[in-house]
């Protein structure tokens, strides 16, 4: 084995562990979680895809290898893992594995869903609030207007206001520059929008979206407004990437009615969308907004409300033991991106992702994931901490574990 090919392993099979446990623990579909790192981190492949091409009794025995040698629970193979082994159920070479293959292809069985579960709406959407004027949420508008919804969306300030419709205009000038829209079309969309600074505004809409400050307390207190706001029978949604759902619903008289939204940024480009449950959003909500995201573009994935959803708490963990082999001395930043990226088709190495994302988001998502699983290979990485104390973010920096 290469070195190269060390370090992929050293990386990749907890992930692939990880995402069994997810599975086996029906947080998920075995398709929403290879959907959600596939469209949500452009990854060639989903996990357990990926495993049952591998051989679930290589990736068996390559993580039982590296438990005897670390110890680490997160190497300990899924008991899930074992048990399809055991059952001769190894991947695409037996025909069968998390999926069934004939002819080195997936066919459909019995968990594969049929076109008769397509999800309808079951609340009349035509128009749609967004709560908030940064990237997100202007992107947020833009994709609703795009899709026919009138929109409002709310800010602090005029000035606010005025950025997101001035970034959606300058986002629909290059589409048209690239011959993907034309000029009847951007004004059809303006014509959609309708900016106000004030809550009130959202009175009459059927969904609202909220993308501002990921800060527990100003959310709730914003789903408190909108309760007192917004008409019977009107969705409100949360973008949260980390936060729990539950508490945002617990302060309105309409927990029912209250889910979430976790699209990708730039909302623009990125086809997933997280939708999240709690334990009392009703049915019809949740069957809505997933119809809802077809329509609009988007690919849903549904999941229940715990730290990190299916791609950050994939994700993270992965990208957190990557700062800890850099750690080990075993090679430096530029290597292993480098290794990573050949090793698994990955769009991006590890380091250059953190940067992307920012080093303090990805460290206040990894202690999310930490408070919550309690799972000691989670403790964010010194590193990590080391970088953000020291105020190397990434990109928008200018300097994290690369130097831009």
């Amino acid at each position: 084995m290469t070195q190269a090919e060390q370090f992929t392993d050293t990386l990749v099979l907890p992930y692939l562990n990880h995402a069994v446990r997810m599975y086996e623990a029906s947080y998920a579909s075995r398709g929403d979680i290879d959907a959600a790192m596939r469209f949500g981190c452009g990854y060639p492949k989903g996990p357990l895809t990926t495993l049952d091409e591998l051989g679930l009794d290589t990736v068996r025995d390559a993580l039982a290898a590296r438990y005897a040698e670390t110890g680490d629970h997160l190497h300990q193979p899924a008991d899930l893992l074992e048990k399809l082994v055991a059952e001769g159920r190894t991947g695409a070479k037996s025909g069968r594995g998390f999926y069934t293959w004939a002819e080195g292809a997936v066919v459909a069985d019995d968990e594969t869903p049929s076109a008769d579960d397509a999800p309808q709406l079951r609340h009349e959407i035509t128009s749609v609030g967004v709560v908030g004027t940064g990237t997100m949420a202007s992107g947020i508008v833009e994709v609703f207007a795009k899709a026919g919804y009138d929109v409002v969306y709310v800010g602090r300030g005029e000035d606010k206001v005025a950025g997101v419709r001035a970034s959606i205009e300058k986002s629909l000038d290059k589409a048209i520059a690239r011959g993907k829209l034309e000029e009847a079309e951007k004004a059809a969309v303006l014509g959609r929008l309708t900016g106000a600074t004030e809550r009130s505004a959202l009175a009459g809409v059927d969904l609202v979206v909220e993308a501002i400050a990921e800060d527990l307390e100003i959310k709730k207190q914003l789903f408190r407004d909108l309760d007192a706001i917004c008409k019977p029978g009107a969705i409100l949604a949360t973008t949260t990437s980390s936060l729990p759902i539950a508490e945002c619903a617990a302060v309105t008289e309409r927990p029912a009615d209250v889910i979430g939204m976790h699209f990708f940024n730039p909302a623009t480009i990125m086809k997933l969308v997280e939708v999240v449950t709690t334990e009392l959003t009703g049915a019809e909500v949740d069957e809505t907004v997933r119809a809802l995201c077809a329509k609009v573009g988007k690919v849903a994935v549904s999941c229940g409300d715990r730290a990190g959803f299916i791609v950050n708490a994939l994700l993270f963990p992965y990208l957190n033991d990557a700062v800890t082999l850099l750690e080990s001395g075993v090679a430096d930043v530029v290597e292993l991106d480098a290794a990573v990226k050949e090793g698994t088709g990955f769009p991006m190495g590890p380091f250059t992702l953190l940067d992307v994302v920012g080093n303090d988001v990805s460290l206040a998502i990894q202690k999310e994931l930490f408070a919550e699983f309690k799972e000691p290979g989670f403790k964010p990485a010194a590193s990590l901490e080391q970088a953000v104390a020291e105020g190397r973010l990434g990109r928008k920096t200018g300097a994290g574990f690369l130097t831009y």
